[in-house]
């Protein structure tokens, strides 16, 4: 038999989940910076006290957004990390597929894109923890190529970080942007392999 407590629990994260949605839709819609509690609360057809008994702050709904649309990104990556292939293709696949998320997802939706910038510029701590989170999952694939003989030996650490941080141009959304039409930028293909190339020296 269900214990009380669970029921509240699911009760509390089904409201979340409904407040979430309900801002993501209107973010995607509006754009963030014109949309508030008030909006949300309307959308849902309940008072803003009642929004604020889960989140404090449009920033804080914000912020959980921001934690949910990383983790797609996050658990994307996961998966890629564990298919049987070489590390080299594995790095390579996890390329591609942050430029395209970034591409898709960040960019052409313009009003998530205003959401992912200000996330950004505000140096929020569910971006650091995504960096670092992606830096593990990059860091476990180049010591698996290292222990295969693809890769050099190095610290796999310190590799992973300057490996996502030499594809900068192909993740982060600002950057990404303003390369897209760029003539004298390397396309995803040459950076790729050219990072890759850098591991095997």
């Amino acid at each position: 038999m269900p214990h009380p407590s669970d029921s509240v629990e699911a009760n509390r994260q089904e409201n979340i989940t409904r407040i979430l949605d309900a801002a993501e839709r209107l973010f995607r819609h509006y754009g963030y910076s014109k949309t508030n509690v008030a909006d949300i609360a309307r959308d849902l057809d309940m008072s803003p006290a009642n929004i604020y008994r889960f989140f404090s702050s449009k920033t804080e709904i914000h912020q959980a957004l921001c934690a949910r649309m990383l983790n797609a990104s996050y658990e994307q990556a996961l998966e890629i990390s564990r298919l049987p292939l070489s590390a080299a293709d594995r790095l390579r696949r996890y390329a591609h597929g942050q430029h395209k998320l970034t591409v898709e997802t960040m960019l052409d939706e313009q009003k998530v894109h205003e959401m992912v910038v200000v996330a950004i510029e505000r140096e929020w701590h569910v971006i650091e923890k995504h960096i670092d989170r992606i830096d593990e999952l990059i860091s476990g694939i180049i010591r698996d190529g290292i222990s295969a003989g693809e890769f050099a030996d190095q610290h796999p650490g310190t590799a992973a970080r300057c490996f996502t941080a030499s594809l900068l141009t192909l993740c982060h959304p600002q950057m990404v942007a303003q390369c897209l039409a760029k003539e004298n930028r390397p396309n995803p293909d040459e950076l790729i392999q050219f990072a890759i190339n850098a591991l095997k020296k």
